[in-house]
């Protein structure tokens, strides 16, 4: 028996883990293969946030929560390896598995390492290669020290490659993401908001910003919304506001008619939001692989992007943060200059399978 702790600590978490977790009890209903710990750090405490997946993705009751909450990025990373360290005290698994690139993989993938435990990254590879962004750091650090990698691209392949990774331990799977998204399509919901507005499919866009360079200073955020509602001609824009970003969107004082400020919305509302929508605009990386696969057009308000193959195969365009390529590309696609796209290689949903297979082959 293969004894593992997944870990899970923030939204983007939630939705790699899920397939992952249902595969693992689909193979133990028929012979007991792995000896599982969910282990739920607490980055993300805010319902909509966190405890809602576990009921919207029928993901188990973690086995264990640390409860760390926020703070900045060096207090919440000790308090979780503070608090997974007394957890591997008491028992230690085979292999501790992280996913993606939040304050718990990094947190988890160092403390488990010290224990000599075997550490699998789910999501391995990605890089935006820009320093100044904290998940950069998270994922070179963790990429570091894990001895097992679970690739989304053959990209990433090729950056793990080059820092000096050896091949047999690279294992290019596909996208958990997805699985999830393709395992969950025909389960969407429309948000309760949706007849209030009035809104009707291909006649809105759907709008994330939470990074600092977009929405921590004032007047560059308001000038982003502004170039927003200038070129998007009368549709809705409707923008689940991050709670980083409410506290300075309160400041502005802005108003609109056309730009409708929701509450974070749960996995099945904001995906039947994505998938009705005329187009998306965020900074998100996580959106770009969801509206590549919904086929939804995407304007991503950054500089460079982890995920290229989005941009490179996808329905993403990467704008960058002046106003005036906003302006552009929105000018652009209203008059239906649409970029063709495909879906990238082994994102099928069957991601977490292949991942499985691999772990049983593997000798801890």
């Amino acid at each position: 028996m293969i004894k593992i702790d997944l870990i899970a600590g923030a939204r983007p978490n939630f939705i790699k883990i899920s397939p992952v977790i249902n595969e693992i009890i689909k193979i133990n209903s028929k012979n007991i293969t792995f000896d599982y710990r969910l282990i739920h750090t607490g980055q993300h405490y805010d319902e909509n946030m966190s405890n809602s997946f576990f009921k919207l993705l029928n993901i188990p009751e973690p086995d264990i929560n640390l409860n760390c909450g926020s703070g900045s990025h060096a207090e919440q990373t000790s308090k979780i390896m503070i608090s997974y360290e007394k957890v591997l005290k008491q028992k230690k698994p085979d292999c501790c598995i992280v996913f993606g690139d939040v304050n718990s993989t990094l947190a988890c993938s160092v403390v488990a390492k010290k224990f000599n435990i075997k550490v699998a990254h789910v999501e391995a590879g990605i890089r935006s290669f820009d320093s100044t962004m904290p998940e950069e750091i998270n994922r070179i650090v963790t990429d570091s020290i894990s001895d097992y990698f679970f690739t989304t691209s053959l990209l990433a392949n090729k950056n793990l490659i080059n820092s000096g990774v050896n091949k047999k331990n690279i294992f290019f799977v596909g996208n958990t993401m997805i699985d999830t998204l393709l395992a969950n399509k025909n389960r969407f919901k429309k948000p309760s908001f949706w007849d209030k507005i009035q809104l009707k499919k291909n006649k809105y866009f759907v709008l994330t910003l939470h990074r600092p360079s977009n929405v921590d200073l004032k007047e560059k955020f308001k000038k982003i919304l502004e170039t927003i509602l200038n070129y998007t001609n009368n549709y809705h824009i409707i923008f689940p506001i991050h709670p980083r970003t409410k506290k300075m969107f309160k400041t502005l004082e802005f108003k609109s008619k056309r730009l409708h400020v929701v509450d974070p919305m749960n996995y099945l509302e904001f995906n039947f939001l994505i998938k009705n929508s005329n187009a998306v605009i965020t900074d998100s990386g996580g959106i770009t692989e969801e509206t590549t696969v919904l086929k939804i057009p995407c304007f991503t308000l950054r500089d460079n992007t982890e995920r290229p193959e989005t941009v490179t195969i996808g329905t993403n365009v990467l704008v960058g943060t002046k106003l005036i390529n906003i302006k552009k590309e929105l000018k652009s696609f209203i008059n239906s200059n649409k970029k063709k796209s495909k879906i990238p290689q082994k994102w099928d949903g069957k991601t977490s399978i292949r991942i499985i297979k691999i772990l049983k082959k593997l000798k801890f």
